[in-house]
């Protein structure tokens, strides 16, 4: 039997871009009705989003949601710190891998999952400056690639 749907509506291109994504949580995500709503309408931005662990809970921070349009006195504050909603024991496993040097916790997606908004979320090292020139690299090759092939299908 198939699971509820998933409609991806934010992604985080730029926490690839920065970081090596080493494991990947699904957290449900606590939220007022005028920010559903606007989610919906896709007004999300995870980019520079950041999660912190503090006093056993997980929060969400630099998350932009912007007001709903119709949501008048009910809009909440569009970057305030929003909390996750996650098994006790995949916290902690968490915070005792950020206290290690180099790995935080960042946002990738934001996804409907049936009616139900959730956020995943990566344990992340940092990538240097060298890191992202191979990924680059590796990137622009395997594009040249495509195009070698490609341009070899249509004229043999």
């Amino acid at each position: 039997m198939a699971g509820p749907s998933k409609r991806l509506v934010a992604q985080n291109k730029k926490a690839y871009h920065d970081y090596f994504v080493e494991a990947r949580f699904e957290a449900g995500i606590e939220l007022a009705g005028t920010e559903v709503k606007s989610i919906r309408k896709g007004n999300v931005n995870l980019k520079d989003s950041y999660c912190i662990i503090k006093d056993g809970e997980i929060r969400v921070h630099a998350m932009h949601i912007s007001p709903y349009e119709q949501g008048n006195i009910f809009n909440k504050d569009p970057m305030r710190p929003r909390r996750l909603l996650m098994h006790k024991r995949e916290i902690l496993r968490l915070f005792a891998k950020v206290r290690q040097d180099g790995y935080a916790v960042v946002p990738l997606s934001l996804y409907f999952s049936g009616p139900r908004v959730k956020l995943e979320i990566g344990l992340c090292k940092g990538k240097k400056l060298y890191d992202k020139r191979d990924a680059a690299a590796a990137k622009d090759a395997r594009r040249e690639i495509d195009r070698a092939m490609k341009s070899r299908g249509r004229t043999g």
